[in-house]
């Protein structure tokens, strides 16, 4: 036991997991062996994961942002005593992961009882050198177990812990629209040339609903989400910045867009559409939702002022649409797109009602709230199912 607390402490690559919770008691108990140093590791692993050594190590370690995976990540090549580090590395975090309480208990002389706990056999070193050859699948650090994040107030990456679990199966009708999405998310995953999207259309149709549904069912394949607020578009460059060498394709989702006419976020925004050279990533692009077509927030006396250069203005309150690559449109449904929804979802929740009173209901239901959406969809059959 000495010898594996003196090996965990000459770790390099893996440098960073001494700062584990877990590892960092173990250390110690090592150190110094005590009923009380023992609890407090097995009390860790208990709140890490219930009790399993093995899958800890492993989720460590697959999660670390080290030197070597971010090196194979930039697609540079590894140098040979780097390779050597990470074998031996590999070679001591799986001698930790299979300790068990006997052997760790075998330091005391106390015969009464102590909390026990379990352990994965696995191969880590074969897991490890896995991952990251399909680095561009499985990502690192952050980026590795999660799939959706956010964007905090030093313009951080952090992930959403909760994401919205919607998948393209939950959604119906809005086929086309949504292949189109489709289309050029692959082209992104596949390292071909993706462009910016621009969703509008009315309210409840499903725009931001299509864009999570594409994240969430393509993660598996290397894609991940980040959500920007309208008031954190200053600090696109910066996010950019951060995913650059990153391995990983992600979609930059701006929801609900629209500016006043003299919004400072407006030009942000433009030149990053534009192309300019901190904006510009191979393995990023932006998908933004919008109710409106023009984006920009304008009134008659906009278009009927006293400007010289009117057309000009005009002209520069309806680019930034223009400069996303593609626009996809959701309509609001008609009465027989929205009644096909209902009836999809009520299938699906397994309702049982006759189709002509589910039809009457659905329609009363929209009526009464002023028209039809996939959202109004939903929430009639969510409040059946209630009932």
């Amino acid at each position: 036991m000495e010898m594996l607390n003196m090996k965990l402490r000459s770790l390099c690559i893996f440098r960073e997991l001494l700062q584990d919770s877990v590892i960092t008691a173990l250390l110690r108990y090592l150190e110094k062996p005590t009923i009380y140093g023992y609890s407090v590791f097995v009390s860790f692993l208990y709140e890490a994961n219930g009790g399993n050594l093995g899958e800890h190590i492993k989720e460590i370690c697959t999660s670390s942002s080290n030197v070597y995976v971010r090196t194979v990540g930039r697609k540079e090549n590894v140098p040979k005593y780097m390779q050597e580090a990470l074998a031996e590395e590999l070679h001591i975090l799986q001698e930790t992961a299979e300790l068990t309480k006997e052997q760790l208990t075998k330091l005391l002389s106390y015969k009464g009882f102590l909390p026990d706990f379990t352990t994965t056999k696995l191969r880590l070193a074969e897991i490890y050198l896995h991952r990251v050859k399909n680095i561009g699948k499985f990502g690192y650090g952050i980026y590795a177990k999660n799939r959706m994040f956010g964007v905090d107030e030093e313009h951080t990456i952090i992930p959403v812990h909760n994401p919205d679990p919607i998948l393209l199966s939950d959604l119906f009708d809005y086929e086309r629209e949504r292949q189109i999405v489709i289309d050029n998310t692959e082209a992104l995953l596949a390292g071909k040339p993706a462009a910016n999207i621009l969703l509008t259309g009315d309210a409840g149709t499903g725009k931001s609903s299509t864009v999570k549904a594409v994240a969430n069912t393509m993660w598996n394949e290397g894609l991940r989400l980040i959500e920007i607020r309208k008031d954190q578009l200053h600090a696109i460059p910066k996010v950019l910045d951060q995913l650059s060498e990153n391995p990983l394709k992600f979609i930059l989702f701006i929801d609900d867009l629209s500016f006043l006419k003299d919004d400072d976020s407006f030009n942000a925004l433009k030149a990053v559409l534009e192309g300019s050279v901190t904006a510009k990533s191979d393995n990023v692009v932006i998908y933004a939702t919008s109710n409106r077509r023009h984006i920009i927030k304008e009134t008659f006396s906009d278009r009927e002022g006293d400007d010289v250069h009117r057309n000009d203005t005009m002209q520069e309150l309806v680019s930034l649409s223009e400069r996303f690559g593609i626009h996809v449109t959701f309509s609001k449904p008609n009465k027989e797109t929205y009644l096909h929804i209902v009836h999809h979802l009520a299938e699906e929740r397994g309702i049982s009602v006759e189709n002509g009173e589910l039809d009457m209901l659905a329609e009363r239901f929209a009526l009464e709230r002023g028209g039809r959406s996939a959202r109004l969809a939903k929430q009639f059959v969510d409040g059946l199912a209630a009932r």
